[in-house]
């Protein structure tokens, strides 16, 4: 037990990093998953960028890693976008992207101060009218991914991959909303076996599985455990409303012209993000929800799982007030929710958190910045 508690810097994308240690400190948790998305980056849904990464060297690493020690904070690192799929010019700057995030992880420490870079994979959508396309995808992975994987091997740092399918990812006029390669458990094993480096993991989001229907208690009893790093404490409450009575939650909701949709009777997506019937949720705040938690954590505890649960708060009644009271009450709550199932009781201070050891000075002075096609030339 007394596993650590962070929370992901994506709710708030307007605070500094000064700012936002500022309000962890004051939540009361152990440290950041922090987002370094491109600033040149297409995404609109997550824009938080909470590191300079250009530019960055030594000098910048000692900082950061004395600033996070002052403050008695740990961290990690990480940008969400399509490696394999998409515009080719996007591609290979998320790639790079990618390959500067275990660079400056390197240079603070990498794996030896549990620095971890998070990424999605994504999905190359122009094999999907061709027999094959998701093996295809699983192809692509390895030939991207392994230079990728190698790279951070040789540095000391591990890669963790979320497993969100991303389902508005495009437009809700098409049917597939598989949109990242990791979003299930046989991609996942599929691609260790690929790949079979120890330099990459994953930050399994149970609430992802909970909309497909899957038990993540069930996830988990069939996962090697040792490849999930960090969990995120984030939840979903199934709706049972007239979309999921017409369209069900296994292909999500199609688009269709809205007067033939009006005159039939039938519920159509209202924005490309709105292909399934659930809501999203922090757990233990404003209501109850679609998991059993105590037997997620329970079987996490039983089988030694040592890493962070990182707070991921895209809950409509706390980040999506943009109200940054709501958003860190939603915070509050959900730390208080997971106290009882992961840290032992003190005497006097309740269930508490024990204290962690510092942040290591970083012995690495210099690394040369990489492009991936000097990786794969």
């Amino acid at each position: 037990m007394n596993n650590p508690v962070w929370i992901m810097s994506s709710a708030y994308p307007g605070k500094s990093l000064e700012e936002l240690m500022q309000t962890a400190v004051r939540i009361g948790v152990q440290g950041l998953e922090l987002c370094v998305f491109r600033r040149d980056g297409t995404r609109a849904d997550h824009v938080a960028t909470h590191l300079e990464y250009e530019n960055f060297d030594s000098e910048s690493a000692k900082r950061i890693i004395d600033s996070f020690n002052k403050n008695k904070l740990r961290f990690s690192l990480g940008a969400f976008e399509n490696l394999i799929g998409g515009d080719e010019n996007q591609r290979l700057k998320n790639q790079n992207h990618l390959l500067a995030l275990i660079r400056m992880a390197a240079l603070m420490g990498g794996d030896e101060n549990g620095i971890t870079v998070g990424t999605f994979v994504g999905y190359k959508h122009e094999w999907d009218l061709e027999e094959g396309a998701f093996e295809k995808n699983l192809l692509e992975y390895k030939r991207v991914f392994t230079p990728i994987i190698k790279y951070a091997e040789d540095l000391g740092v591990t890669v963790v991959y979320e497993n969100c399918p991303m389902e508005g990812w495009r437009s809700a006029g098409y049917s597939s909303t598989m949109n990242n390669l990791p979003s299930t458990l046989a991609a996942r094993k599929l691609m260790y076996e690929l790949i079979p480096s120890k330099a990459h993991g994953e930050t399994y989001d149970p609430s992802h599985d909970v909309w497909q229907f899957v038990d993540p208690v069930d996830v988990l009893r069939n996962s090697d455990l040792r490849r999930i790093k960090s969990v995120h404490l984030k939840t979903t409450r199934m709706k049972k409303d007239a979309a999921s009575v017409h369209w069900g939650n296994v292909f999500g909701k199609q688009r269709v012209a809205k007067e033939l949709a009006d005159a039939a009777g039938v519920p159509v997506p209202e924005h490309d993000w709105d292909r399934f019937s659930y809501e999203a949720m922090v757990p233990g705040f404003g209501g109850t929800d679609s998991m059993d938690w105590r037997s997620f954590i329970e079987h996490l505890m039983r089988n030694n799982f040592t890493g962070v649960f990182s707070i991921e708060n895209e809950g409509q009644n706390s980040k999506g007030t943009e109200n940054d009271g709501a958003i860190e009450q939603g915070f509050g709550a959900c730390l208080s929710f997971i106290k009882p199932m992961i840290w032992q009781l003190d005497t006097e201070a309740g269930y508490s958190f024990p204290g962690q050891a510092a942040l290591s000075s970083p012995a690495m002075k210099n690394l040369p910045v990489v492009d991936i096609r000097d990786l794969t030339a």
